[in-house]
């Protein structure tokens, strides 16, 4: 069972990679964990349908960065702004590796400690719902799928009877691996599918 206090010492312990993109929009993700009476899970929302990108895909809390805005300031204000969950910068724990997206974005996971989340308020402009799905259920072996169009695989996690694609299977998988399991498990050249390029 995970706590707080193992997750933020292996993410101390990860020597984190970032990628040097300025030409990129730079985006965060919260990679929330929450406390619940089955043990601890993560916030994974799925993306309203009428969204003009990445309609109805499953997504962590995230968004781009705004003018002289830190990754860390734009996961929680996300957070707050897509699911209304209120956290501060004591709760952050680490960051992830960044993650380069086919659609121009240098994504910096921001892991975030919520404990008791409470009553979550989705945004209805911009996530159709939002599940706590239990660790349990991420921590994982992923499914590596081949494809024409890349020398990567792609990867995905089974999700709620369904799956989860990069780059949030990607993200949530290096989460599981790092702080779950105290592995340095690397995601950055794990393909998406060719649906998420755009």
């Amino acid at each position: 069972m995970l706590d707080r206090a193992t997750a933020a010492a292996r993410l101390r312990d990860l020597p984190r990679r970032a990628a040097d993109r300025p030409e990129l929009r730079q985006a965060a993700v919260a990679v929330c964990v929450t406390q619940e009476p089955g043990g601890p899970a993560l916030l994974v929302t799925r993306r309203a349908a009428r969204l003009r990108a990445h309609a109805g895909q499953w997504a962590l809390p995230g968004g781009r960065l705004d003018p002289g805005e830190t990754a860390v300031r734009a996961a929680l204000r996300e957070l707050t702004e897509e699911v209304g969950l209120e956290r501060g910068p004591d709760d952050v724990l680490g960051l992830l590796d960044d993650y380069v997206t086919r659609s121009g974005y240098v994504m910096t996971p921001v892991v975030v400690w919520a404990g008791d989340a409470g009553e979550l308020r989705p945004a209805e402009a911009e996530v159709a719902a939002v599940y706590r799905v239990p660790l349990t259920d991420l921590d994982v072996d992923p499914v590596l799928v081949a494809i024409p169009e890349s020398d990567a695989p792609v990867i995905r996690l089974p999700l709620l009877g369904g799956w989860v694609h990069a780059p949030t299977a990607a993200v949530v998988h290096q989460f599981c691996q790092v702080a779950c399991r105290g592995l340095h498990t690397r995601v950055a050249h794990l393909e998406q599918p060719v649906f998420a390029w755009r």
